[in-house]
Parts: C-alpha cells; structure tokens; sequence
C-alpha cells in the first residue's frame, strides 16, 4: 500500500535530496529551470508518493509558465528512488497528478523528455513551442486536458511573473477549489509504467539532451 499526499514544507529536505539522488548535481543549471526560478510551485499538484513504513518513494512537482502569452502547466521533476524503481510508481504518480490538474481547471501540460515514454499518458510533440535553449525540440512534448487545448498555442515558454497555485487555462473560467487530499493505492500491477532509468520520467533533468 502507498500513500499519495500534497507536498509540505516540511518534506521540503527529503524530496530535495531524493532529486539530488536521482539526477546530476547541476541539475538546477539546466535550461527547464530558469522557468522555475522565483515561481511558486503549483503546491495542489507537487505530490509525494510513501510506502507503509512513510518512506518517501517518488515525488513529483508542478510549476505554471506561459506558452506565447496563455498559461500552461511545466511538469517537473519527477523522480523514483532507486530502490523502487521498476515498480510503476512514476506512472501512479503521473497519473494521479494530472486527474487532478485536469480537476482544478488546467487545459494544457508541458514537458521535456522521451516521446516513446511519455506518449503512454498521452503527451505528443508540440510543434512551433519553443523551451530555452538549447533544448531539443523533439523532446517538447505536451497534453490536453481540455479538448482543443493547445490547437493555436505556440511560441516561447517563458517564466509565469505572477505566480499563483490555481490558474484555468481554459483562459477565463474559474477552477474548483481542491482539498490537498490524501489518497492510498496499492502496489502498482502494470510494469508498463516502470521507470526507464535512475532520473525515472524526469528526463528533461539530463543537461546532454535538454
């Protein structure tokens, strides 16, 4: 059994050192955060996923930019421990994160990372969506969580100045308010979502490809 929760302040230390496990110890020079910098997370959306014993397995975490102007979600990072990896534990936390984002009002999610990993939640390329560089177009991958989302969306991803935790994207509706609820789920059963490697889906954290 696993339990999902919101993130707090107080997990504050321990998630950042499960990133600083996970990923290169430049990982904060990479191009995906000069977005995040100075930006509050989305804090309903950035997840902690712990098993029986409350040890943390895998987080994730959400911030909001802009798209040539309309708001949009960046996912990122997310990480899987190396002990539990080949668990599916990303996937439960993808999964999980973007019911809710889609809850909330959010239409439109951004990434960087494989396609080949990613189209499995359905994220696919965006095209004419520019991350800074000198990120790989290829690896710009987005999805709809509201139908039509990002039809006419393009152009440059740039840092959302004023940040708030609960935007709709559908551009002038007004998201529901959503308790940081905790949810339990059992061990994961399909290896389908199994991590790929030690960075697990956060593969815009590998500054050779980014």
């Amino acid at each position: 059994m696993f339990e999902i929760r919101p993130e707090t302040p107080a997990d504050e230390y321990e998630v950042e050192t499960l990133y600083d496990l996970c990923f290169a110890p430049g990982r904060t020079a990479l191009s995906s955060y000069r977005l995040r910098e100075g930006v509050d997370r989305v804090a309903n959306l950035c997840l902690l996923l712990r098993d029986q014993g409350g040890f943390l397995q895998a987080a994730i975490r959400y911030w909001p930019v802009r798209v040539g102007g309309h708001p949009a979600l960046l996912l990122g990072p997310i990480a899987v421990h190396p002990t539990a990896q080949g668990e599916g534990l990303g996937g439960l936390l993808m999964r999980d994160s973007l019911a809710r984002a889609r809850d909330m009002g959010w239409a439109r999610v951004l990434l960087v990372g494989d396609a080949p990993y990613y189209s499995r939640f359905g994220f696919t390329r965006l095209e004419g969506v520019e991350m800074p560089p000198p990120t790989n177009p290829d690896r710009v991958l987005g999805l709809e969580l509201q139908d039509g989302a990002w039809a006419g969306i393009a152009g440059q991803v740039t840092r959302e100045a004023e940040a708030e935790n609960t935007p709709a994207l559908a551009e002038d509706a007004e998201p529901p308010h959503i308790d940081a609820t905790c949810h339990e789920t059992r061990r994961p059963r399909d290896r389908q979502d199994d991590d790929q490697t030690a960075a697990g889906a956060a593969s815009d954290q590998r500054p050779e490809r980014s």
